[in-house]
């Protein structure tokens, strides 16, 4: 599971309906409603704030919105209302590195995505977080892009 702190914009076609997927997956285990993946450690900034649930859907609502803005055909009802009015931080050093972890991605399944973004040093996050100084998070387990 990899739910992406940068902004959706970024991903191609695959990365973004994987993220729906994945999104909807971590809404079902935020909501008691699997056994699956109750552990994930991506889970727990959104199991840190006051209302996981609520935080989730509108994690979804801004990947649904690029999905909108593509074209694509998402479920809308499959998400609850997104007016959750928090944020959750992220850092600098974890928006990076998911940006080097997507931007290898890139370069081998969609070449023309990963140069559409060439110029990006440091890119946008997803609307829910925030941007704060800091490391790779320490859940992270992917290893940092050669």
């Amino acid at each position: 599971m990899r739910l992406w702190s940068l902004h959706p914009r970024y991903l191609d076609a695959r990365g973004l309906v994987a993220l729906w997927r994945e999104g909807l997956l971590a809404r079902a285990v935020l909501r008691g409603q699997t056994r699956g993946y109750r552990r994930h450690p991506q889970l727990d900034r959104f199991r840190a704030c006051s209302d996981p649930a609520l935080a989730i859907d509108a994690y979804l609502a801004a990947v649904y919105e690029e999905a909108v803005q593509r074209g694509y055909r998402f479920d809308r009802t499959k998400i609850g209302a997104a007016d959750w009015p928090g944020t959750l931080a992220v850092s600098d050093g974890q928006l990076l590195h998911e940006w080097r972890h997507l931007r290898a991605r890139l370069a081998l399944r969609s070449p023309a995505v990963f140069a559409q973004h060439a110029d990006v040093a440091m890119p946008d996050c997803h609307p829910v977080f925030r941007i704060e100084p800091g490391p790779v998070a320490d859940w992270e387990r992917s290893p940092p892009p050669g």
